[in-house]
């Protein structure tokens, strides 16, 4: 697909444009297992910005660090100008554990580290990867604004947050875009945080919107897993859920032969049709499933079809969480009032 055929969007409220679809750079450098080739991983970002896709997503703990200092190699020589960064803070591995912070020392430190690993002068889009629950995020949002007052930043996001935090955090400084898992196989976010962050204003990027490979390549992918790739500890991929999931994938791999299209481009053009106020990051990191996943924006679907494939997705279709209990989620991220907080301080 040419650059000029990768449609733009706006992402929010507040002017950010972003490429319809991103590119979710974390497994080139961790999570997945080992890192990849430097070089291929590169070759990858600038075969992406090339085909029209802008919209790249990292985080400070990816590697850690690791993927933000791939992404600042990948951009030197005038090709930051042409894409839409996004990275994140929040999340931070002390003795092999995550941590999560969102005091403002702590925030404005890990956006200064970042600017220096991305090689930039000001991030994108900055999202607060997870919520620290021990503080009002009235408290976070503050220094946030500050940043973004002072030219770090361009626009603030949120990561897994719940629908009451959204709204306290968009009270102190306009939400440009709410990142969450969303696909087939993980819709509980319609119930209530796409409405609000319809409701704001609010942007949606969309990550794991192929359910972590599995809606492209089905149970066989388990058996792709490497030794530090995480998803091997995940209660989706464990054996007794195994079974029971695949029959989602198996009724997608019937509608995507219908409609002549892979699977994973099925899946991925059902996220794209959820609308223009949505941008999925699909994660790669091979050229020929990159180029794959960009063909889905020219599957286009029916409301029957659309009707279909929610239909064979419906909340009995899968089992198993999305992450083990000690992974932080929307389902917990509501903060402490400000009022609370101090009478405790």
């Amino acid at each position: 697909m040419a650059a000029e055929a990768v449609k733009r969007i706006k992402l929010g409220s507040q002017g950010l444009e972003v490429s319809a679809q991103g590119l979710g750079c974390m497994s080139m450098s961790a999570v997945y297992g080992p890192p990849k080739p430097e070089e291929d991983m590169i070759a990858l970002i600038h075969h992406a910005i090339n085909t029209g896709v802008t919209f790249l997503d990292t985080s400070d703990v990816y590697g850690p660090h690791t993927n933000e200092i791939l992404l600042g190699k990948a951009l030197k020589g005038g090709v930051r100008e042409r894409v839409e960064l996004g990275t994140k803070f929040g999340s931070s591995l002390k003795d092999g554990k995550i941590e999560i912070r969102g005091d403002p020392a702590y925030v404005r430190a890990a956006c200064e580290a970042s600017l220096q690993r991305l090689g930039v002068d000001s991030i994108g889009l900055y999202y607060q990867h997870r919520v620290d629950t021990t503080i009002p995020i009235e408290i976070t949002m503050g220094e946030l604004k500050k940043l973004v007052e002072e030219g770090k930043i361009k626009y603030i996001g949120l990561s897994e947050a719940s629908a009451s935090t959204i709204r306290r955090a968009h009270a102190v400084h306009p939400i440009t875009a709410v990142q969450l898992e969303w696909s087939l196989w993980s819709r509980d976010v319609e119930a209530e945080i796409v409405p609000t962050c319809r409701e704001l204003g609010i942007g949606i990027v969309a990550y794991s919107p192929l359910g972590r490979g599995f809606l492209s390549s089905g149970p066989k992918l388990v058996q792709s897993f490497v030794e530090g790739d995480f998803r091997k500890h995940l209660p989706r991929f464990q054996p007794e859920n195994l079974e029971h999931n695949k029959k989602l994938y198996e009724r997608v791999c019937e509608i995507a032969a219908k409609k002549r299209c892979t699977p994973g481009q099925l899946a991925l053009a059902w996220v794209h049709h959820q609308g223009d106020d949505v941008c999925p990051i699909p994660g790669t990191t091979k050229i020929d499933n990159f180029n794959q996943n960009v063909g889905a924006l020219s599957v286009k679907l029916t409301p029957e079809e659309m009707s279909e494939l929610e239909a064979i997705a419906s909340a009995d279709a899968v089992k198993g969480a999305r992450y083990n209990p000690n992974i932080s989620t929307y389902v917990e991220a509501d903060t402490p009032t400000l009022s609370s907080w101090k009478a405790a301080a």
